[in-house]
């Protein structure tokens, strides 16, 4: 499960980011999970909320989970769009099931959609 070796990255981050400011208590936590980062946010939910009870500062902490729709790009148009909901599609080189909505061409390839990134920290 490394949804808790990545829960205990964030949790190290934020200690330190809490440490640098100076602030006692970390109320809020927003994070982007890519759609293709294959992160199970379950997972990384239960992980944060089990291992923020071992640190004072995070012991309050809210994780806000923020997934955006996968995006493609058209091989043959140059066309950005997303998926519709529930399509998602895994990143597959110069190829994939969904066509694009402007030439119907069947040659998409994904565009980024596997990061986690630390959007905002709220801290007192």
């Amino acid at each position: 499960m490394h949804e808790l070796s990545l829960a205990q990255g964030l949790i190290d981050q934020l200690l330190a980011l809490a440490d640098k400011h100076q602030a006692e208590k970390i109320t809020k936590v927003t994070v982007i999970v890519g759609p293709f980062s294959g992160i199970v946010t379950d997972s990384f939910s239960f992980g944060f909320d089990a291992l923020k009870q071992e640190q004072n500062p995070t012991k309050e902490s809210v994780l806000v989970l923020e997934t955006p729709p996968p995006e493609y790009t058209c091989l043959q148009c140059g066309n950005c769009f997303t998926s519709p909901a529930g399509q998602v599609q895994k990143p597959r080189p110069f190829s994939s099931t969904l066509p694009c909505p402007d030439c119907g061409g069947a040659h998409c390839t994904a565009k980024g959609g596997d990061e986690l990134i630390l959007k905002q920290l709220e801290m007192e």
